[in-house]
């Protein structure tokens, strides 16, 4: 996944966010809505989370060390979860709470009724420009696959964060605006209450949605399908290697493969031809998927490998 798409993807809703949170806080000081308070901490939430993003990316660059020699990568994987956690706390529990308040002791919209409709309107205006950058970004890495399996999937983690923090800011509008007309409408402020709740419920369940996905990364996911046959192929074609015993890969960040084989070689050869062969599988392997930068190969004979390792037979 490109890095620059996903970095304007951020920055746009970042511009977007902090926009929205002041209308939406002076909406709120003039009406005393909660679905428009909810909607107001909502923004400063999301704002606060793509700030994070960029952080993590900006980390995630910096050269490995003698304590970390596979780099900082994942940096971008821990706060993309640290979004998850701020999305269910700030987001979702304070909206939760909130109409819980709202509903216990209702009170109707009496002052500048107009205002909430007319915040809400332009809110819904700039998240969808911001949507409609974050759609186009991922179109151009998801290829062919569905957005449920593109969220799943993906190995970097901002796109997928802004496609659902995205999609979840526009429902969460819907679902204020339908409160608040309601509220306006029947002079009960129940209605609010339960818009606020339904935003609530709605950032619980994306910050749910993002924390196992994350999770998942930070734990160590390997290359996809895609990514695996073709390093496969890319080891086997290689003269002088007769086959691929067994291999791991594993992502170590979005752009950063970390690929162990063991390969089966002529137990005749010298061990210069299989130096030179290992060097031009490895050749082979970065050329089909650049992403491979950390390369180990292993040279072993077919019968010992697998008696060495009782995986193999099952790989």
């Amino acid at each position: 996944m490109a890095a620059d798409g996903s970095t304007k993807a951020v920055v746009v809703a970042l511009g977007a966010n902090l926009g929205i949170a002041v209308t939406k806080f002076v909406a709120f000081v003039l009406t005393g809505s909660s679905s428009m308070l909810a909607e107001a901490i909502h923004s400063v939430a999301d704002s606060g989370n793509q700030g994070l993003l960029l952080l993590g990316g900006k980390r995630a660059k910096r050269d490995a060390t003698a304590a970390h020699p596979f780099g900082y990568g994942r940096e971008r994987y821990i706060y993309a979860f640290l979004v998850a956690i701020v999305l269910f706390s700030v987001g979702g529990l304070f909206a939760l709470y909130e109409a819980w308040h709202k509903i216990s002791h209702p009170h109707p919209i009496d002052s500048w009724q107009w205002v909430p409709i007319v915040v809400l309107g332009v809110a819904i205006v700039l998240e969808s420009i911001a949507m409609r950058t974050a759609i186009k970004e991922s179109n151009a890495v998801r290829g062919k696959a569905s957005w449920v399996d593109f969220v799943r999937r993906s190995k970097s983690p901002e796109l997928p964060v802004i496609l659902l923090e995205d999609a979840g800011a526009l429902l969460g509008l819907v679902f204020a605006l339908i409160g608040v007309s309601l509220t306006l409408i029947t002079g009960n402020g129940v209605w609010d209450g339960l818009g606020t709740g339904a935003i609530g419920l709605l950032l619980v369940a994306i910050a749910v949605v993002l924390a196992v996905e994350m999770k998942s990364l930070l734990v160590g996911e390997s290359a996809t399908e895609e990514h695996v046959t073709k390093i496969e192929r890319a080891i086997s074609a290689t003269e002088d290697i007769d086959a691929v015993i067994h291999m791991r890969t594993m992502h170590i960040g979005p752009e950063e493969l970390l690929v162990a084989a063991k390969i089966a070689v002529d137990g005749q050869d010298d061990a210069q031809r299989v130096a030179r062969a290992i060097d031009a599988a490895e050749a082979r392997v970065r050329q089909e998927v650049p992403i491979a930068t950390m390369i180990y190969l292993e040279p072993d004979l077919m019968r010992s490998a697998r008696a060495a390792d009782p995986t193999a037979a099952s790989e």
